[in-house]
């Protein structure tokens, strides 16, 4: 079976620095992270052979009892790191500089009297690190969750991996819903998130099939999923290669194959090693037809 790859998928460079640091890490065994490095069961249960310990998501109010904690790329707020070093702990810092830049916009927006409207999935740690320093805000889903504000001032930003249809779309819901706030839009949505949208998109301009590498829980992989079935392709979401199951592409000649930003290259090639192998039978022949 042919496999056509997105042009740009798997790895961005946050998740990349995220773990060439921690592979540096000289003492794992003293160290916690702090929830999950990143959305990657594979990745997750390497760190845990060699020895890290771990804080679930749920725990992170929680003070770890070792010496070193880890941030991981989703990053926590201020207000959590300072606890942390007043606990007197080391922090390793692998936040992606994209989720920072999202912190430092919402605090500016909130020194200048706006109302925050934060556009993503209330509850995920991404969301939970920013709002967590702010007095004032809105976590937004879906345009249906924008209303009128009794704030005069609003200032409009986005967790890094959300859509650009979705952030537009709250943008022009708050606008039409408040027409007498002064409304201000960042754009936060990261870089290497946009393109592997835009990409999946091209794709799927050249097949109707596609398979989806990455973590159940990655909010980016989850959304390639989404845009996949948006535009009613056939799409499977697997971890690994072992989860491929060749029935699902009976008749196929053809798929495409795409990976969230916290899959690894070698799972990718695995991956599309194993569909290169499926043969390429008319359905016809392949249930016996002649």
């Amino acid at each position: 079976m042919r496999v056509i790859r997105a042009e740009i998928l798997g790895l961005c460079f946050g998740v990349r620095d995220a773990l060439r640091v921690i592979s540096a890490v000289s003492e794992p065994e003293r160290t916690t992270i702090l929830g999950e490095l990143v959305h990657n069961p594979l990745v997750l249960a390497e760190i845990g052979r060699i020895g890290f310990r771990s804080a679930a998501e749920r725990d992170r109010e929680r003070v770890p009892q070792t010496p070193n904690v880890l941030i991981t790329a989703h990053g926590i707020s201020d207000r959590r790191r300072a606890s942390l070093q007043a606990a007197g702990k080391r922090l390793i810092d692998t936040t992606c500089p994209l989720v920072s830049r999202v912190h430092q916009v919402a605090q500016r927006l909130a020194r200048d009297g706006y109302h925050i409207l934060l556009i993503g999935h209330a509850g995920h740690v991404e969301v939970e690190g920013i709002v967590e320093d702010l007095e004032s805000f809105d976590v937004i889903s879906t345009p249906e969750d924008v209303t009128t504000y009794s704030q005069v001032k609003l200032g409009v930003i986005s967790q890094s991996t959300t859509p650009e249809t979705l952030a537009d779309e709250v943008r022009r819901a708050a606008v039409a819903l408040n027409p007498q706030a002064d409304i201000r839009y960042v754009d936060t949505i990261c870089h290497p998130t946009k393109e592997h949208q835009r990409a999946i998109d091209r794709l799927l301009d050249q097949v109707s099939n596609v398979v989806v590498v990455g973590g159940r829980n990655s909010n980016n992989t989850r959304e390639l999923v989404r845009r996949c079935r948006e535009r009613d392709a056939m799409v499977q979401h697997v971890e690994s290669a072992s989860e491929i199951d060749r029935t699902w592409f009976d008749g196929m000649e053809t798929v495409g194959l795409t990976a969230g930003t916290s899959t690894l290259d070698a799972t990718i090639d695995e991956v599309h090693e194993v569909l290169s192998g499926i043969e390429s039978t008319p359905r016809l022949l392949r249930r016996g037809g002649f």
